[in-house]
């Protein structure tokens, strides 16, 4: 029977001293269940974003170590399916989101989920379109809160985490430490309010270490493309570390003298934003399979 992770034992800090709550083998393929990001507070639309314990939210499921994962060896993780909760949740809170400072009391808002939808309204529903926002592994050094993401993942709101996508980590310590939490069930891109549908849940996820494929930072494949995605205080940073990652990646897999890879870059792929409402933004760098050297990471 596959094993079942369940939502019981969680971190608020990805560290490189946290002790591992689950172990899996490599190759292995289990479920996980999480609980939305406010950790089941919001029973209502009654209560509020300022009536939770803050200090409780954007917790992630795990650590969850792998067998045979080492430092400097490459995580990936494969969503194989997602399963939600019937109803989601939007808030709204003064100051959050862009234009938070246009909010004058806070809001909450549930939102029934089924038949493929969610049923915003009683005239508007939304296919469904399930991701997981944080996924992250230990980093080399320090300590990181869950909702802020970085070169070890953790809070990076990128909707291509779904079902289908295989998503690398680099692996900073023994056992990689990965964590997982924060589910939606429909998320635009920059999450531009501060909050997509949160939605508890479960998914299903296969791992495998990889020690030919050595990366700094988080990557996306999918069917149509590799994503490099950087974590930095602002865009202009982050769309720098990312674009540098693609121009190494395409001199080593191409045989291509910098200026070249530079030109190539820009010629094919495209810049794309994840999220700008977390302490550091993240971007990703869409980068086309339109060679067969580049058909995987």
């Amino acid at each position: 029977m596959m094993r079942v992770i369940p939502k019981d034992k969680v971190i608020f800090h990805f560290n490189t001293t946290n002790q591992a709550n689950y172990t899996v083998a490599d190759g292995e393929v289990f479920w996980v269940e999480a609980d939305d990001c406010y950790s089941g507070q919001i029973t209502d639309a009654s209560v509020k974003r300022p009536d939770i314990d803050i200090s409780i939210m954007d917790c992630a499921v795990g650590p969850i170590n792998v067998e045979g994962a080492h430092p400097g060896d490459t995580l990936c993780v494969e969503v194989l399916a997602i399963d939600l909760a019937d109803h989601g949740i939007m808030v709204t809170n003064c100051g959050l989101g862009v234009l938070g400072d246009r909010i004058t009391e806070p809001d909450t808002k549930i939102i029934p989920v089924h038949d493929g939808f969610a049923h915003f309204s009683d005239t508007i529903k939304i296919p469904l379109t399930p991701m997981i926002g944080v996924m992250g592994v230990a980093p080399k050094s320090g300590e990181i809160h869950c909702a802020v993401p970085d070169d070890h993942g953790a809070n990076m709101d990128t909707k291509l985490v779904k079902v289908g996508s295989r998503v690398y980590f680099p692996v900073g310590q023994e056992g990689a430490g990965l964590a997982v939490g924060d589910m939606h069930a429909c998320m635009g891109d920059g999450e531009l309010s501060g909050t997509g549908i949160e939605i508890a849940g479960r998914m299903c996820l296969k791992v495998t270490v990889y020690r030919d494929r050595p990366i700094e930072r988080p990557v996306i494949e999918t069917f149509d493309g590799i994503y490099f995605l950087a974590s930095r205080p602002t865009l202009d940073e982050s769309i720098k570390v990312a674009t540098a990652d693609v121009v190494e990646f395409l001199m080593k897999k191409l045989n291509l003298s910098f200026p070249d890879a530079y030109r190539l870059m820009s010629a094919t792929c495209d810049a794309q934003i994840c999220e700008v409402v977390d302490d550091n933004v993240t971007v990703r760098l869409h980068c086309p399979k339109f060679d067969t050297r580049i058909q995987t990471l």
